[in-house]
């Protein structure tokens, strides 16, 4: 591997071994995409909510919205210990949807570029990629989902998401 490309992987993969919020893995996951594929769009906005645990994320067509699956990373973090884990979903289901967002709508393709972006970034060997390769669900293996039960909340908007200094409308 030359050394330039071992240098970005390691860059990458501390950048989300250190997020601590949403708009951290934000950041990382709109600086991949474009150091992988050429390809930005600003004014995001990021919505939780509680939808059906088979359900990572989403982003309705012709919005800036993402709308991500708050009681699947909730699982997720009471159950795996690691944070950086829990970084590489969100940042999986971030990804995807943005991908989504920049106008690529099959579901094969953009699973296909998920992986494609994240080996670049990441490199092989490293849980976000993982996670592109086999999906989320991966990291859910083991604990009954069926069993989940929880209670519809109002979706929140996550404030500072995305920094900018436009105002958008």
């Amino acid at each position: 591997m030359p050394e330039d490309a071992a240098s970005t992987i390691e860059q990458y993969r501390g950048r989300l071994e250190k997020a601590a919020s949403y708009g951290e893995v934000w950041d990382i996951v709109k600086d991949s995409v474009k150091f992988s594929i050429h390809k930005r769009r600003t004014g995001m906005m990021l919505f939780l909510d509680d939808l059906p645990v088979q359900l990572g994320a989403y982003h309705p067509i012709g919005t800036n919205n993402i709308v991500l699956n708050r009681v699947l990373v909730q699982i997720v973090e009471a159950s795996i210990e690691s944070k950086h884990v829990v970084n590489a979903l969100i940042y999986n289901l971030l990804t995807h949807e943005y991908l989504h967002a920049l106008g690529e709508y099959s579901e094969n393709d953009v699973r296909a570029m998920v992986y494609q972006i994240a080996k670049k970034c990441f490199g092989e060997d490293y849980i976000a990629t993982t996670v592109a390769k086999k999906s989320p669900w991966v990291l859910l293996q083991r604990i009954p989902l069926e069993a989940i039960n929880a209670s519809k909340r109002v979706m929140e908007i996550v404030k500072d998401f995305e920094k900018t200094s436009k105002y958008i409308v």
